[in-house]
């Protein structure tokens, strides 16, 4: 069993029907009405608690006390997929794939981020790796806003195999590097798409920037020559999917 909070990620875990054991939630609080009432509609046990007991449920020993919402519950541990799943969700959707992968993103922060960006900009999965990476925690859910519970993610053992696969299965690879021959807003985006994001400090790894197929950069013009792996991953995913809206 694992736990979730915040208002945004219990509602879209109820919403998206993912098995709820047990609501906890702090009494009074107005804000969580509507989550209340349909956890009532899905006749999941709700316990009323005071939000300093809810915080200090999510907050490891030793940890800055987290900030619940008023709000948490108690869930399946997530269910991971597999690579074949994902290409499987694309073709039923009848679209090209369009998975991102990433390569020791180690930051939950990064990863939910992430994650909420690939939901929104209609990626079909998500890769990462089984260590040395960030995993699907209660700190990666409230960040992706609930998005986790949407969002098809696969953990492997070695990045380069899961991308030696994807390339058997049709896709291209495009590596995000500030060292880029290419520019991404002069990349031609299309069919089936696999976008590797590297590591927060050390970037993509050497034998995985090997196995892309092209290796693409954000242009950027000021003092600061880098940017951080979510945001490069928001802005690479908009571009390719709005050049995918195009055609």
């Amino acid at each position: 069993m694992s736990l979730i909070y915040g208002i945004n990620p219990v509602y879209e875990a109820i919403s998206s029907g993912k098995t709820i054991n047990k609501l906890y939630i702090q009494k009074g609080n107005k804000e969580i009405y509507k989550i209340i009432q349909k956890a009532k509609e899905k006749k999941i046990v709700i316990v009323e608690v005071d939000k300093l007991k809810l915080d200090k449920m999510i907050t490891e020993k030793d940890e800055k006390i987290k900030n619940s919402q008023g709000i948490v519950a108690s869930v399946t541990e997530y269910k991971y997929y597999t690579i074949d799943d994902i290409l499987d969700y694309a073709k039923d959707r009848n679209e090209s794939p369009f998975i991102i992968i990433l390569d020791k993103i180690e930051d939950p922060h990064n990863l939910g981020a992430i994650v909420r960006s690939a939901e929104c900009l209609g990626a079909h999965g998500i890769i990462i790796q089984k260590r040395n990476s960030a995993q699907v925690t209660d700190t990666v859910e409230k960040t992706s806003a609930g998005a986790c519970n949407y969002m098809r993610i696969a953990r492997v053992t070695n990045i380069t195999e899961s991308i030696k696969y994807l390339k058997k299965n049709g896709l291209w690879i495009y590596g995000l590097d500030m060292e880029g021959a290419q520019e991404l807003y002069n990349t031609d985006f299309d069919g089936a798409i696999g976008l590797v994001v590297g590591n927060e400090g050390t970037g993509i790894s050497k034998l995985v920037l090997e196995n892309c197929d092209f290796i693409v950069k954000i242009p950027m013009t000021g003092h600061i020559e880098s940017l951080n792996a979510s945001v490069s991953a928001a802005i690479s995913m908009y571009e390719i999917i709005r050049q995918k809206n195009k055609k």
